[in-house]
This record gives structure tokens, sequence and C-alpha cells, in this order.
């Protein structure tokens, strides 16, 4: 029976955007199960068609041959591997790829001229995000202090940072980035240990990542937000998180392993770096019960 030219256009898609229909139901087997999977294949697919273009009008130039397309729609196809992991990553926490929860970002390997691969990274609102899921607080806050800004808290005394400025004000007005603090508000009506963060400790964490000053790094082009990230970040070790949700997470992980393992997943798929491996919890979490609603602030940063 002769080929359809329908099937024989489907086996020639070789692109990013049917990649991810081809292993939506892999997706639909990690993600959470409040998490509706038609709808988020279709948010990963658009997220492809956002961000710049490239612009390499010039023969000679190393993009020339995609000039006009999407970045991530490059980055995705020059490695299939990364680009999946990293969709699994955000899968299994449930959170939405190429959004503000979860960043799609490209960034080059092998030099200036080498190309453009696909990071995953879990921005600052998907830390809230998670800290709602998990039913403990009624509120986050996370907010920047700039050098012009008003701010108060004195550890012991305040319940909680005053932060004042002038309403609608510039950053130039506001000045540089100087702080970041975040803390949540549990249903119970206690506050959370309050998490405070300098310039130091910011360099600190930008040091575990030898990319972060590069042309695609979000510490270059969303800068204020990944000082949130790195605070929110902090922030989740304090704040109570369910049993039932860790375990939801647990079995999330256990299926991204069992999916990578499938003999049909391109090459260069890895394990998504988390808060839980193999179904097991990471250093992040305690032998056992819920999070204290107060702690100490570890000393140092992490890796972003």
């Amino acid at each position: 029976m002769p080929e359809t030219v329908s099937n024989a256009v489907a086996q020639r898609d070789t692109s990013p955007a049917a990649l991810i229909r081809k292993y939506s139901t892999d997706f639909a087997t990690v993600l959470p199960t409040h998490v509706k999977a038609e709808t988020w294949v279709r948010l990963a697919e658009g997220a492809l068609r956002k961000g710049k273009r490239i612009n390499a009008p010039n023969p000679k130039a190393p993009d020339h041959a995609n000039h006009g397309r999407f970045e991530l729609e490059v980055a995705a196809g020059n490695n299939p591997g990364a680009f999946l992991a990293a969709l699994l990553d955000a899968a299994r926490q449930g959170l939405t790829p190429g959004s503000e929860e979860y960043y799609l970002t490209p960034r080059r390997v092998g030099g200036r001229d080498g190309k453009l691969e696909i990071l995953g990274i879990t921005g600052y609102q998907g830390y809230v995000e998670l800290m709602y899921r998990a039913g403990a607080v009624s509120s986050v806050v996370v907010q920047v202090v700039r050098e012009n800004d008003e701010y108060r808290y004195q550890r012991g005394i305040d319940e909680v940072p005053m932060h004042r400025f002038k309403p609608f004000a510039r950053e130039a007005d506001r000045g540089k980035l100087i702080g970041v603090y975040a803390y949540a508000r549990m249903m119970s009506g206690a506050v959370s240990q309050v998490v405070e963060l300098n310039q130091d400790d910011i360099d600190r964490i930008k040091r575990v990542n030898p990319a972060s000053g590069g042309e695609y790094s979000p510490w270059t082009n969303w800068e204020a937000s990944m000082w949130m990230k790195s605070a929110a970040r902090q922030l989740r070790k304090w704040v109570p998180t369910s049993a039932e949700y860790r375990k939801e997470l647990a079995r999330a992980a256990a299926e991204v392993q069992r999916v990578i393992a499938e003999p049909s997943m391109p090459a260069g798929v890895d394990t998504p770096q988390g808060d839980f491996i193999e179904g097991d919890f990471s250093d992040d979490a305690p032998a056992g019960g819920d999070w204290p609603e107060t702690a100490p602030v570890p000393a140092g940063g992490e890796p972003q």
C-alpha cells in the first residue's frame, strides 16, 4: 500500500515540537496528578516560540543556517537529550516550562561559536508555587532590596522585615541591588525563618555556576529574579511540606528514572537535577517528619 503524504511528513518531522508530542505519554506519567497533561504539552510546545530569533544574515556567520529561527527551537534541536531532560525536570515538579516558574534558556557549548543547547532552571515563582501547593503556607513574600530603599529587620525582635520605597519608583531611583529577603506565613499564623542574602551571598552562589556571566545566563537577563530565586530556594528548606506531596514528588522522580531508561529515549537524556533522585530525599530534607517552622539559615550559598 503506497505511503500517504501525511505519514511521510510525520516520519520526516523530527522537530523539537514533534519530540514533545512523541513523548507526551511519558510526560503525562511523570506529571503530578493535578496537572492536565494535554495543557502542559501545549504550553511546552509554545515555549519553543518564545524569546529571541537568531539574527545571522552574514552567510559566514556560525548561525547563518538558522537565521530567523527562534533560539530555543534551535537549541532544543541541537541536543534533544538535554531538552527532554529539562522538560522531564519541569514535569516532575508540575511547573510550566518556558515561564517564570521554570525557565528554558539557551546556552552555548564549546565556546563563543559553539552550538546552542537547552538548560532548564527552576525560577523563584516555581519555588513559591511548590510552597503554596504543599498547603502549609498562607502567603510567601520574596523581595529584593535596593540601596535607596528603607529596610529594617532585627532578628529576634522584629517578626518580619519593614521594607519601604517610593511607589512606582524606577530602578535607577531605587539604586543597585544590595540584598534580598524571603519569608512565609503559615496557615497557623506563625512566621517562618526570615531568609536574608546580601551581595556576598549572591556572589558565592554565582561562583558555583561558571556560566552565570554568559550572554544567555538568566543572571545576565533577569538579575533581580535570580536574586529572588536564590532567597526562595533557601526559604523552601524551612517551610513545612506535607508528607503526601513529598511522596508525590518521590513518585514522579522514580517515573523519570523509568522513562529515561526506555530504549526509545534519545541519547544524552540524563537525570534531571532536582530535590529528589531515584525516589529518595536529597540532603535538603530532614531524616523524618515535617520541616520545623523556624530554623537557622545555613552559611554560604548553594548550587543554582
